[in-house]
């Protein structure tokens, strides 16, 4: 079955960057659109980021101007770049498909915001 490694993540400062990857052990293509969510503490998951096959990118609001989402189709990765970080994001990230049908998650990969 396909698995999902994410990496990447870390203590920062407000104002800091970090950039997260996703390791898929199959083709992206055979996933399909893909998106990166965030679980904050205490909240449901939510999606902050989605990239389609094609390279079209959707943000949640918050991230936007922000935070960017980007695929290496020939590595199976996805990479999220998030610069100018605000306490507010911070939580665990995962990977999975962006649609109603998810391959199983990954185990996260935790981004801590504070000073």
């Amino acid at each position: 079955q396909v698995q999902l490694v994410e990496s990447g993540g870390g203590l920062v400062q407000p104002g800091g960057s970090l950039k997260l990857s996703c390791a898929a052990s199959t083709s992206i293509f055979n996933i399909g659109n893909m998106g990166w969510y965030r679980q904050a503490p205490g909240k449901q998951r939510e999606l902050v980021a989605g990239i389609t096959l094609g390279g079209n990118t959707n943000y949640e609001d918050s991230v936007k101007g922000r935070f960017t989402i980007s695929g290496d189709y020939a590595k199976n990765t996805v990479y999220l770049q998030m610069n100018s970080l605000k306490p507010e994001d911070t939580g665990v990230y995962y990977c999975n498909r962006n649609g109603a049908v998810k391959v199983p998650w990954g185990q996260g990969t935790q981004v801590t915001v504070s000073s």
